[in-house]
């Protein structure tokens, strides 16, 4: 339904009045050379052609919200504007109990979502989607300018309710109705492997994984010498207080890293507690889905010659966010913190590069395991 013009034109300018509001109080995203009011002249002016020139009739409520993902977008991979549905999503609880598919994806801006991972035995693999596959709408709605965040939290649902995707695969246009399933039925497991203190699959690090570690881990463990394999792959969502936990059963710290916050100030990021396997060699493994707590994780342990670390470079979502709710029911999802391990190196937006990579086509369980064996584990110094 179109609007009558002068409804148009009295939302527009609150639009305009709002975006300009946005702009004038906050700071810059960038250095800009220009001053503020030649800034709000163009957008003005932009507005102006948008309304008198564009083809069709457009909505300014629609072009609002693009204009507030295009501001949010500009900000960091991490930071997103999410809808009214989205935020209730990311408000939730228990986020390890939505319904997903079952691939981890990571999506730059302006680009099309990436597959770099898919679970096994998913609906994902079932539906053959394949790492490298671009994820170009999902349920019709184009993904190409969403955030990282916007995407995560649009395959995830309330209900085991199907997914429509669009994928590009090998320049092919696929179009997959794609089941959800419980992804986690648990959040850590343990399995027996010769030569070595066994491998512990860490699937998620939300509020809880520590707690099964230590139920489910530590009887295995206690006692041996030869070396522990933490395995991250695929570990893309969880809590920093949880990746915490999972540092501190391996070393203690008073500075294990720093959260950089707005004007330069830095919180330390602490693992106080005793270890309980301070001398178990450790090897941990990661991929391009070990992603944000568990990327934390794996450099600290790195950071502190703690483990040596197998596999591929991360993403670099390291980020302390912060959800803020907006009137309309949607929000913002904000990073508020960068972290940075204690030597000073930065992992946000940087990643983490391994100490032993695989190559190319290497992914599989065998592969990491052909480039563990002969490592000697580390110690703590």
């Amino acid at each position: 339904m179109k609007l009558p013009r002068p409804r148009i034109l009295v939302s527009y300018g609150l639009a305009a009045a709002a975006f300009f509001l946005l702009l004038w109080v906050r700071p810059p995203l960038q250095s800009s050379k220009l001053p503020p009011a030649k800034d709000f002249d163009i957008l003005d002016r932009a507005i102006e052609h948008i309304r008198d020139d564009y083809v069709n009739e457009t909505n300014p409520l629609q072009t609002m919200e693009g204009a507030f993902r295009g501001l949010i977008g500009a900000l960091d991979p991490a930071s997103a504007y999410l809808s009214s549905e989205l935020t209730a999503r990311a408000s939730s609880r228990r986020l390890e109990r939505l319904y997903d598919i079952g691939l981890a994806a990571y999506k730059r801006p302006g680009a099309f979502p990436v597959v770099v991972a898919v679970v096994e035995g998913s609906p994902a693999e079932k539906a053959g989607i394949q790492p490298g596959d671009a994820v170009s709408a999902v349920d019709d709605r184009s993904t190409l300018v969403w955030s990282h965040n916007e995407f995560r939290f649009a395959l995830k649902s309330e209900k085991p309710a199907p997914v429509k995707l669009r994928l590009i695969h090998e320049n092919e246009t696929l179009e997959k109705t794609v089941d959800r399933y419980a992804p986690y039925p648990a959040p850590v497991a343990w399995t027996a492997e010769p030569g070595t203190a066994g491998i512990v699959r860490i699937h998620h690090l939300f509020s809880g994984a520590m707690d099964a570690f230590r139920t489910i881990v530590l009887p295995q463990v206690a006692g041996r010498k030869n070396t522990l394999i933490l395995d991250l792959r695929g570990c893309r969502e969880g809590e920093i207080e949880e990746a915490r936990g999972l540092v501190n059963l391996f070393l203690k710290s008073p500075r294990a890293g720093t959260f950089e916050k707005k004007g330069g100030i830095k919180t330390v990021w602490a693992c106080p507690a005793e270890p309980v396997l301070p001398d178990v060699p450790l090897v941990v493994w990661v991929d391009p889905a070990t992603m944000g707590p568990a990327e934390i994780a794996a450099g600290v342990l790195r950071d502190f010659k703690r483990a040596t670390v197998v596999g591929t470079p991360t993403a670099g979502l390291t980020a302390e966010q912060k959800l803020l709710p907006l009137d309309a029911g949607d929000g913002l999802l904000l990073t508020v913190g960068a972290f940075t391990l204690a030597s000073g190196e930065a992992l946000f937006e940087k990643g983490l590069t391994p100490d032993v990579k695989i190559g190319p086509g290497k992914k599989t369980g065998a592969d990491y395991l052909e480039k563990t064996k002969g490592l000697p584990g580390s110690r703590r110094p």
